[in-house]
């Protein structure tokens, strides 16, 4: 084992902490567009009441940081909350700096991935081809964004899995309840969601009942081991 490799063993935990509740959560909320603050608070109430306990707003929405620390002050720990479309190390500093638990991008920016390990924080690159997987999982990253998923679907998941078992793959894109099912057996170890989810014209109930129905899928084809609260 190289000195480097050594020495990011020791830090490890956290990122494993953060890594170990995606994964048992596997349903990642994305929130992206012009949502007033106290919506954006409401929406997190109403995820929390469905059981999906991951939340990300992207940075290309109106007032992301003041959001992300709203959400961190107004939930604590029953909501962890990350920072997405994180595109630049500056990005990155300024989403941690806000209280993001973890940070998404839909690209590999080398230096992002490197400060991200440094300060032992999630970062989840944006990738699409083998190529890319790999670049990104010899960088240090163990679990990567498929992105976007809705133009190849589970099927593609699954072929790129055969050769690349030990990564982890997040699919964001296209991902509603009617295939949610077929993704988590492809071997997806959580799902990014966005509009199927959260649309511009949302309301809380309809939250819940998506949030509700995807848990259900979600849950069902993992397994018992997986389920939320098991």
């Amino acid at each position: 084992m190289s000195n480097s490799r050594r020495e990011h063993s020791k830090t490890e935990q956290p990122v494993n902490k953060i890594g170990q509740r995606i994964k048992q959560h596997g349903i990642i909320a994305i929130v992206r567009g012009n949502y007033p603050l106290d919506e954006i608070l409401e929406i997190g109430d109403a995820l929390l009441v469905a059981q999906i306990q991951i939340m990300e707003v992207t940075l290309n929405s109106a007032g992301a940081l003041e959001a992300i620390a709203a959400l961190r002050r107004r939930f604590g720990g029953e909501l962890v909350v990350g920072a997405g479309t994180v595109r630049t190390v500056e990005q990155f500093d300024a989403a941690i700096g806000a209280g993001a638990q973890f940070s998404v991008a839909p690209n590999f920016d080398r230096a992002t991935v490197e400060s991200a390990l440094a300060r032992d924080i999630v970062h989840l690159p944006g990738v699409f081809t083998a190529t890319e997987v790999q670049t990104a999982f010899a960088a240090g990253c163990r679990m990567v964004k498929l992105f976007p998923s809705n133009s190849v679907g589970p099927g593609y998941l699954k072929a790129l899995r055969a050769p690349l078992n030990d990564v982890e793959f997040v699919p964001t894109g296209g991902i509603s309840v009617d295939n949610i099912a077929d993704y988590a057996k492809a071997g997806a170890v959580a799902v990014g969601m966005g509009g199927s989810l959260i649309p511009k014209e949302w309301s809380r109930e309809a939250i819940i009942a998506t949030g509700r129905a995807l848990r259900k899928a979600w849950d069902e084809a993992r397994g018992e081991k997986w389920k939320v609260g098991s």
